[in-house]
């Protein structure tokens, strides 16, 4: 058996102190240790996305990832999200837009979005697609996803200030449609 740890995390706002086996990996700490199930195991090898979580706001895989690397950093998982229960627009355009099918890819899909709409917070259909191509959906053709990407942008700007002209969300949003059709 390994030997122990003591780590300190900082885990959607809160700091956790932790006896955490040598090599423990985040995912195992966030899933086994605190509870947040939320992040999900695929397929252990850094290829599926679904554990993706943002550290210091940057997507990172949690499968791949020391536990003992990241303290003293900023981690967020999906549950960050979602204060007193409450969907973010993001989480509520996953749900709008039918952008979840099973579930199980959504909480890697929704944090690697959520990066890029901080970094950039009108996106084109292309800017989504390089956002999310570390992460692998086997349910979809990806159409419903990247609505829901673009629909969240289009919400968060309020009134479309683009007025559908080509590079605004909604423009992108209503493109993405006609072709999903």
């Amino acid at each position: 058996m390994a030997a122990a740890k003591l780590i300190e995390l900082r885990v959607n706002g809160r700091t956790h102190a932790l006896a955490a086996p040598d090599g423990a990996l985040l995912l195992d700490v966030l899933r086994e240790m605190l509870g947040l199930t939320g992040t999900k195991q695929g397929c252990d090898g850094g290829e599926c996305g679904a554990c993706t979580v943002l550290i210091d706001g940057q997507p990172r895989l949690a499968c791949l990832t020391l536990a003992a690397g990241v303290q003293g950093r900023a981690i967020e998982t999906i549950e960050s999200l979602a204060p007193q229960g409450r969907l973010s627009a993001l989480q509520r355009a996953f749900h709008e837009k039918l952008g979840a099918q099973c579930g199980f890819c959504t909480p890697g899909m929704v944090m690697a979005a959520e990066a890029l709409l901080r970094d950039k917070p009108q996106p084109s259909e292309a800017d989504v697609r390089e956002a999310l191509a570390g992460n692998l959906c086997r349910c979809t053709g990806y159409v419903k996803i990247i609505e829901a990407v673009l629909g969240a942008a289009a919400e968060t700007a309020g009134a479309c200030a683009g007025a559908g002209k080509s590079g605004c969300a909604c423009a992108a949003v209503a493109e993405t449609s006609k072709e999903g059709a």
